[in-house]
């Protein structure tokens, strides 16, 4: 084993984390940062560290800029629509009270496919809130599968940002992982959102605030309409993949070259902000300088998690480029340590350590990639290790998480509690989408 790699690996781990909780400086710049000191130490020249950040920079925000763009225009219309709460009251309406928990399940694990987290968490909380002043049970019975569901989505299922940018970083397939983010996330929110929460909410009685104003449902879009809205690049993606893995076996070229084009994430994600625009805008009245002011403002959060991505790149690269991670990878296989088992413990560790899942799954996924470039893995396990890091990364949210004084703000929650419900199901959640992970790689 080389130990100069192996001190540099760990000394660039060791500062960014203390540039990151210490100094509090930026996850961006903390990251090249230590990526610099990393290939310092390993022995690269100036020129190599500065085409080395360029490279990596570069590689990775190719496909991830784009995409994570798209899809924060595309949840920036869905958002002020009202489609989240379309969907929420469509399902709690079908389904009754005596199944709201479940209503408040899918529609979380639905509307942050296209939302971010916590802008979906904050729209649905009066749904919740409503609920529970009818119910009188406790508020935790439907925020915690509500919270299940778009915990799970926002870590597993792309185009949201997490996913999308493990899955460029390690070379996934994105059909692949929408497909294995489905499978493993669905047992994975039904445990820790329905069966734990029904458990909690015996054990802590909350109820929802006064109400201040009534919530609105009325002028609210179709809620099928959301539905497939949601659906069309989903769809597109996941049949693009298929074809190209020859799942769905088609002859024709022709065809098969418009289903690649439609179904590239770029394509399927530009159809559905169209569709978006004109369904959810244009035909219920918005006028188009309104629309151009809601989608120029949603891409103000993207563009945090796009540079944040560009950094985890340029980290990845800075271990390939100086062979660390080709170290790293024959050490694991020498000592019989999964990968994947290897990429849910590092997300893990830095998660709980630093508290930003984001940060979590990218610094994880810059050690790992290194480690898979020749071994060979398959479509679907690179999609299996896509889901550990996401899994990791979303353990045990605790005070030096936002999420975690969120939840416990719009819950009314005290801290105490906030660790017994909150952070309890995120460990659940992290635990069993690891599980259902190792599950599939097994048998896929």
């Amino acid at each position: 084993m080389d130990y100069t790699l192996l001190s540099a690996i760990l000394i660039g781990i060791a500062v960014l984390l203390f540039l990151i909780l210490r100094l509090k400086i930026p996850a961006f710049i903390s990251l090249l940062i230590a990526s610099i000191l990393t290939g310092l130490i390993a022995g690269l020249d100036a020129e190599q560290i500065i085409k080395t950040i360029q490279e990596g920079m570069g590689g990775t925000l190719g496909f991830v800029a784009t995409v994570v763009g798209l899809g924060a225009i595309f949840g920036g219309i869905l958002e002020h629509s009202g489609g989240a709460n379309a969907i929420a009251a469509y399902l709690t309406k079908k389904m009754g009270t005596e199944k709201a928990p479940l209503a408040m399940l899918i529609s979380g694990f639905v509307i942050a496919i296209p939302v971010f987290f916590d802008v979906a968490f904050i729209i649905l909380i009066p749904v919740i809130y409503a609920i529970q002043r009818t119910t009188k049970k406790s508020l935790l019975l439907y925020a915690i599968p509500l919270l299940a569901g778009l915990a799970a989505t926002h870590a597993f299922i792309p185009p949201t940002p997490g996913p999308i940018a493990v899955a460029d970083i390690i070379g996934a397939d994105i059909g692949w992982v929408i497909a294995i983010g489905f499978m493993a996330g669905i047992p994975t929110v039904l445990i820790s959102g329905l069966v734990f929460g029904k458990y909690i909410a015996k054990k802590i009685h909350i109820d929802a605030p006064e109400a201040v104003s009534e919530l609105k449902t009325s002028n609210l879009p179709s809620a099928k309409a959301i539905f497939a809205i949601i659906a069309v690049p989903i769809l597109l993606i996941l049949i693009n993949s298929f074809v190209a893995s020859d799942i769905i076996s088609i002859s024709n070229g022709t065809v098969k070259n418009i289903i690649k084009l439609i179904g590239h994430p770029f394509s399927a994600l530009i159809i559905a902000n169209i569709i978006a625009w004109y369904s959810l805008g244009i035909l219920r009245g918005v006028k188009s300088k309104d629309l151009l002011q809601i989608t120029t403002k949603s891409m103000a959060p993207a563009g945090t998690i796009i540079l944040l991505t560009g950094a985890g790149g340029v980290f990845k690269q800075v271990l390939v480029n100086t062979g660390g991670g080709k170290m790293l990878a024959e050490s694991l296989v020498d000592i019989g340590f999964p990968v994947l088992l290897f990429a849910f413990v590092t997300a893990a560790l830095v998660r709980v350590i630093q508290g930003s899942a984001t940060v979590a799954m990218i610094t994880a996924a810059g050690l790992v990639a290194p480690l898979i470039i020749n071994a060979g893995m398959d479509n679907a396990s690179l999609a299996c290790l896509v889901i550990s890091i996401a899994s990791g990364a979303s353990i045990f949210s605790h005070v030096n998480d936002s999420g975690f004084w969120l939840v416990g703000q719009y819950l009314n929650l005290s801290e105490k509690d906030t660790f017994r419900s909150w952070s309890v199901m995120t460990t659940i959640l992290a635990l069993c989408g690891f599980t259902m992970a190792v599950i599939l790689n097994s048998i896929l």
